[in-house]
């Protein structure tokens, strides 16, 4: 298992790091890499995820990430180091080792930069650029999406997280690359978002984001869709519910916890055949997570993966 990370975020004790050391953004790095750690509740990884409130709320896991690249002289050494000493089930790739930075124009048109501005926009966005647009990818990233068997989109913020990545030269390129291997080509899914705690994408429903990566350079290159509808029926657009404060990002201000509310990400019967039509195959199930309903639950995603494998025949390994 590999993941592509972007180098876009800007908010919070990254930002700060950032702006002052001129350094890659470990955040997300380090986030990745705790997910994919053997033992979560290790006191190595919990101490990797403590935070110091007295020091800008820097967490330990990104100063280890920043220490370890300067007293090697590369990020990616410093994140096969911390790899190692999590226990990694799995390799954290960089989609650029460039320092880059994300730009937006939102529905009404006006031009947003930054990806902590754009995250907590106060309209949904309509597309986002990468600056420099010619930024260097990073060859072991590239390597990998190509290699690869099964490609996920997701699940994870749209304009910030999933996009940024499909920005940098050779992304795309890849996907279709892998996608037309003669033998075992690979084949992608997106996981569409449950509901909305970001501006980025407040408002939009499933369609619309499916159409967003089209926009995007997917246009053509996306085989599955999961889209997550309530067992007992769809709750509808004009769902609510409270934000769950013990797992919430106080730091990150979003337009649903400044209302106390996130939004559940529409769905219906016509709007799945909108995405169908636009090619991929969509496979409509109940994927929340009853004790964190703005997350996926992690079995009812292992058995929805679990059919799209079954459907496109690939080896499950």
């Amino acid at each position: 298992t590999s993941s592509i990370v972007g180098m876009i975020d800007d908010g919070g004790s990254t930002g700060i790091l950032r702006e002052r050391g001129g350094v890659i953004p470990p955040g997300d790095v380090r986030k990745c890499i705790l997910a994919m750690s053997a033992d979560k509740k290790s006191a190595f990884a919990r101490a990797f995820s403590h935070r110091f409130s007295y020091l800008d709320d820097h967490a330990l896991g990104n100063l280890i990430l920043i220490a370890f690249a300067e007293e090697t002289g590369s990020f990616s050494e410093a994140i096969h180091i911390c790899e190692y000493m999590l226990d990694a089930r799995g390799h954290v790739f960089p989609s650029t080792l460039q320092d880059v930075k994300l730009t937006g124009v939102t529905a009404d048109g006006r031009m947003l930069e930054g990806e902590h501005v754009i995250g907590d926009s106060d309209c949904h966005m309509h597309t986002v650029s990468l600056h420099p647009a010619d930024a260097q990818p990073h060859p072991a990233a590239l390597n990998k999406i190509r290699q690869a068997d099964l490609i996920v989109l997701g699940p994870g913020s749209l304009f910030t997280s999933i996009i940024p990545n499909l920005l940098v030269p050779g992304v795309v390129e890849s996907i279709a690359k892998a996608r037309s291997r003669e033998e075992n080509p690979a084949h992608t899914v997106f996981v569409c978002s449950l509901a909305d705690m970001q501006g980025e994408t407040w408002g939009m429903n499933c369609y619309d984001y499916v159409e967003a990566l089209m926009r995007h350079g997917m246009e053509g290159l996306l085989d599955y869709v999961l889209i997550h509808k309530d067992a007992g029926g769809d709750p509808g657009v004009t769902g609510f519910f409270p934000v769950i404060r013990d797992y919430s990002d106080s730091r990150f201000q979003t337009r649903g916890r400044r209302s106390g509310k996130v939004r559940r990400v529409d769905v219906s019967d016509a709007l799945v055949e909108k995405v169908a039509a636009l090619g991929p195959v969509p496979i409509v199930r109940d994927l929340v997570d009853r004790e964190r309903p703005t997350w996926h639950d992690q079995r009812a995603l292992a058995r929805a993966f679990g059919e799209v494998l079954a459907q496109c025949r690939l080896p499950q390994r």
